[in-house]
């Protein structure tokens, strides 16, 4: 479902925060940014199992996700879908997003007893601008 165009300002090449949209125990929608990338169909992101994004996707797998071009704020992407998550005891995802994002080897700001979790997002709608 997601174009060349739109896999392109996911890759691994680009900078790209994204902020991703869940809903809490009350229905009220919270928004965080997160960095991004992708496997060639899904959106994947880390979040540690502590976080309240974690416990509102467990309750309920719909989400949100935007981001814009850091080089043309004007070339965004929005994809709806749902997610599935699986855990990363070896942190792969996390150390390949602070690759991309810090340019460090592994994801520098680890805390004890953080447990890691892959976040894929499936599209089930996306809407790009600039492609």
């Amino acid at each position: 479902m997601l174009t060349d165009e739109q896999l392109a300002l996911l890759s691994d090449d680009v900078k790209a925060f994204a902020h991703v949209a869940t809903l809490g125990p009350d229905g009220d929608p919270q928004c965080t940014p997160v960095w991004v990338t992708t496997d060639g169909e899904c959106l994947l992101f880390s979040v540690t199992t502590n976080r309240q994004k974690y416990s509102n996707l467990e309750r309920d797998p719909r989400v949100a996700v935007s981001l814009t071009d850091p080089d043309d704020p004007y070339r965004r992407l929005e994809v709806r879908g749902s997610v599935t998550m699986e855990m990363d005891p070896d942190n792969e995802l996390i150390d390949r997003l602070a690759r991309k994002y810090t340019d460090h080897d592994s994801y520098p700001w680890h805390q004890p007893g953080d447990q890691r979790v892959v976040v894929e997002v499936h599209p089930e709608h996306t809407t790009g601008v600039g492609d």
